[in-house]
């Protein structure tokens, strides 16, 4: 579903982003599908209990080819319940500003890790497999005559350079989106 990889330049970002599974035009009637019927989705991150780091740049390229740069977001969370091990019924609150319109194609951030006293730059490519879930809806659990969508992503950061990613389910475990294991970076 998702790769994640280490980078050291925006070059190789836009490079990536040129060598896309899906090419980015607005006149592609496949990209018009992956635009998203709601206002805007949510991404936050947030660190195991004891274990702080702080996310201090990001770059987002969406589905509809608007390059988002965020230098001032929401802070990164810490999760008391996650220890020794991810969680995947977390839930760490609604973004202020970590927002985009239409779901990720991918996604490039700068994170600090306090515990190792290290920075890292990680890249995370999203695939349709990602934006099916983003963009299809289900009835809500509190009213079955409501729609909902999945418009939370979830990045859990912890030292050494590990990164989870989830996609929040109302009322329902996560959707993991990096399998069973720690992608470190």
């Amino acid at each position: 579903m998702m790769k994640i990889q280490s980078g050291v330049t925006t070059i190789l970002m836009l490079t990536l982003l040129l060598c896309a599974e899906i090419p980015v035009h607005a006149a592609d009637k496949k990209l018009t599908s992956l635009l998203a019927p709601y206002d805007e989705w949510y991404f936050n991150f947030f660190y195991p209990n004891a274990l702080p780091a702080d996310v201090t740049y990001v770059e987002l390229l969406d589905t509809d080819g608007i390059l988002y740069r965020y230098r001032a977001l929401d802070g990164t969370i810490p999760s008391s319940t996650t220890v020794a091990e991810w969680e995947d019924d977390l839930s760490v609150g609604m973004a202020s500003f970590n927002k985009a319109k239409n779901p990720p194609q991918a996604m490039h951030f700068c994170w600090d890790s306090v515990i190792d006293k290290k920075v890292y730059e990680t890249w995370i490519t999203f695939g349709y497999p990602v934006w099916e879930m983003m963009l299809t809806p289900y009835p809500s659990p509190w009213d079955a005559g409501v729609q909902e969508y999945r418009r939370y992503l979830l990045i859990g950061l912890a030292p050494e350079g590990r990164v989870r990613v989830w996609l929040e389910n109302t009322k329902k475990p996560n959707t993991r989106l990096t399998e069973d294991k720690d992608i470190v970076v």
